[in-house]
């Protein structure tokens, strides 16, 4: 499941990731993602939820899909990634696919969240 989360500083878009994630929901992420590609600097805080499991039924062909058909062709937008979560197997996999992410990103633990919304305003 995808949802917005309301608390954050200007220019910062904020979600949560639970749950196994659908590639339906990915595929209605799109227009808020093209949204803020509008706005010409894209900075994100995104929490996965202590429940978070990963894909569900069509979540990486979606994810596939946004990332080389959005997220690359405006990989310059990209400023700020902060991925907020405790999950090692998390951690591990952005440490070995960092090269791939646009812009800086930057790991924080769920009691950093504070943190991590400053970081990716600044």
């Amino acid at each position: 499941m995808i949802e917005f989360l309301a608390d954050m500083p200007e220019k910062v878009t904020g979600i949560r990731v639970s749950g196994r994630l659908r590639g339906d929901e990915l595929r209605e992420l799109k227009p808020q993602l093209d949204r803020m590609l509008n706005t010409g600097e894209v900075r994100i805080v995104e929490v996965i939820s202590p429940d978070y499991e990963g894909f569900g039924p069509g979540g990486f062909v979606e994810d596939l899909k946004l990332g080389l058909g959005t997220v690359l062709p405006h990989h310059s937008a990209f400023k700020r990634i902060a991925i907020v979560s405790d999950k090692e197997w998390i951690a591990r996999t952005l440490h070995a696919l960092a090269w791939m992410i646009p812009g800086e990103f930057a790991l924080f633990g769920h009691d950093e969240l504070d943190r991590a919304k400053q970081w990716a305003a600044g």
